[in-house]
């Protein structure tokens, strides 16, 4: 039996996971195969910190950006997870690509550079959509494939209003109701048949 990979796939946090880092976390899937699997969570931002006030403390050109386009700039960075916390990510979308841009599915791509915060910060060849990330989840050979089997995570299909609009506080449900699932009804025990 092959396995099914999750790239581009959104994990939505159960309830009861019992690790507060991803109490009704949404992450979307950028890398899996059989080694890895890493993501970025897209609902937690970090309390108080625009991106423009991160560009501007590192030093990056934010000026000619200001009214270009506010949404990507004055939106909040996030918490990406707990591994590399004083690493960004940006998570966009892919008509914005650096040489050293991860390509996720769905439209959708990771880059790591200085480079992609500088395009952030300037008025034009910038990605249409993105955010940036502090940090990111990650899970070694296997293991997200046992918490799916355990019922640590649900998945659904990505869109853009979950990765990218800044309504952090109902993604979580709205990523349920894309399967239908009203999260009053479920339980952290999972069972067996």
């Amino acid at each position: 039996m092959e396995a099914a990979f999750l790239p581009g796939q959104m994990l939505i946090a159960m309830p009861g996971i019992g690790d507060p880092r991803f109490e009704r976390a949404l992450i979307l899937i950028c890398a899996h195969d059989s080694e890895h699997a890493m993501g970025i969570a897209v609902n937690r931002p970090v309390e108080g910190l625009t991106v423009l006030e991160l560009l501007e403390r590192l030093e990056i050109e934010t000026s000619a950006r200001r009214d270009a386009d506010p949404a990507q700039v004055e939106g909040s960075v996030l918490i990406g997870g707990p591994v590399e916390v004083e690493r960004g990510f940006v998570l966009h979308t892919d008509d914005y690509h650096a040489e050293h841009s991860l390509n996720v599915e769905g439209g959708l791509a990771l880059t790591t550079t200085r480079e992609v915060l500088v395009a952030m910060g300037a008025h034009g060849g910038h990605p249409r959509r993105a955010i940036l990330a502090l940090g990111y989840a990650g899970w070694g050979a296997g293991q997200l494939e046992r918490e799916l089997r355990d019922n640590v995570w649900l998945t659904c299909d990505a869109d853009e209003a979950l990765v990218f609009d800044d309504d952090h506080a109902t993604k979580w449900t709205r990523a349920l109701a894309k399967l239908r699932i009203d999260p009053k009804f479920l339980s952290w025990e999972g069972g067996r048949a």
